[in-house]
């Protein structure tokens, strides 16, 4: 198979049907456990439990090891524009500070991001931490809502935090293995990103 070898109709339609089961997955989440045994591996678990959160974190990892031009600080600009700006988001959501639109804001990053994967788009280091971490707040304002007023809200922020550096080598990983491999695998899970954030933002209009 050539280096840009199309998917089969099969593997489309799996992709399609991927993409089209997401949604339900993540509106499926239903916050931290109602305030009650917050702790850090209760954080380390909650970006596992939101296919969105999960869905963008992966794919920021798989866009900066699919844009990378070699191995070295290239790989590490987006995953921590990301991680921390989230950190920013989730502190301000914990003294109440209400900014509009996050949940119309995270389903545009999975657009953003997904698109971000498929075209392999190289922009300098900086550009691309400030690309996703203007997504980031949104993720990190979600997160710091659920936790305002909690108990061990530090410590379940902390977990969250360690997840998200968790999820982005999870993503920088598999980004760096696929940089080689046939072109239409890493696009195809870039394109069932980008959907999901399609499907998203349609479901909030």
């Amino acid at each position: 198979m050539s280096f840009f070898a199309l998917p089969s109709p099969r593997a489309l339609r799996a992709l399609l049907a991927l993409a089209a089961a997401l949604p339900a997955a993540a509106f499926a989440h239903t916050g931290v456990d109602g305030h009650t045994h917050l702790d850090f591996f209760t954080g380390l678990l909650h970006p596992l439990t939101g296919m969105d959160h999960l869905a963008a974190m992966v794919a920021v990892g798989l866009w900066s090891a699919l844009a990378a031009r070699r191995a070295g600080p290239d790989l590490l600009w987006g995953p921590l524009g990301f991680a921390g700006m989230l950190l920013a988001g989730a502190l301000l959501g914990l003294q109440g500070v209400q900014i509009p639109a996050v949940e119309p804001m995270i389903a545009a990053s999975l657009l953003v991001t997904g698109l971000l994967v498929v075209a392999r788009w190289h922009v300098p280091g900086i550009a691309a931490a400030l690309i996703v971490g203007v997504f980031a707040v949104f993720h990190g304002l979600a997160h710091g809502y659920e936790l305002a007023g909690a108990p061990s809200a530090w410590a379940t922020l902390s977990g969250m935090l360690a997840a998200t550096v968790l999820l982005h080598l999870a993503g920088l990983g598999a980004g760096w293995a696929l940089r080689s491999a046939n072109a239409w695998l890493p696009r195809a899970a870039g394109a069932v990103v980008a959907i999901f954030g399609v499907t998203l933002l349609a479901q909030l209009a």
